[in-house]
């Protein structure tokens, strides 16, 4: 069912996991790197914050693991890969959205200016 709201506003974490899963399929630590990558160090995410993350974006459909995996040689079996859902794509596009329009009253409030 479409809902004409706007979804709510993203976590953080949350937004730093999507974000980060957009380039692709990613372990936890793979995508943890790309987070603290991302972020040029700023972000550092926690295996509490991050696998409780995962944990409740699996629940709400905006991740899910997937099947495909690297060759066995190279990989651990261990290992779980998740991936965006397409409600995960919506969340993140909604997301980047928000931040795009407060760029743009920040810009126009001259607000963006180098100190």
């Amino acid at each position: 069912m479409e809902n004409d709201q706007a979804p709510a506003p993203l976590t953080p974490a949350v937004f730093h996991i999507l974000f980060a899963l957009a380039s692709g399929d990613k372990h936890g630590y793979e995508i943890a790197k790309q987070v603290a990558e991302d972020s040029q160090g700023r972000v550092r995410m926690g295996t509490g914050t991050l696998y409780g993350s995962i944990k409740r974006m699996l629940a709400d459909a905006l991740i899910e693991e997937t099947e495909q995996r690297p060759a066995p040689d190279v990989d651990d079996e261990r290992r779980r890969y998740y991936q965006l859902t397409e409600q995960g794509h919506r969340a993140l596009r909604g997301e980047l959205a928000r931040y795009a329009q407060v760029v743009a009253v920040a810009r126009d409030r001259d607000l963006l200016a180098s100190a």
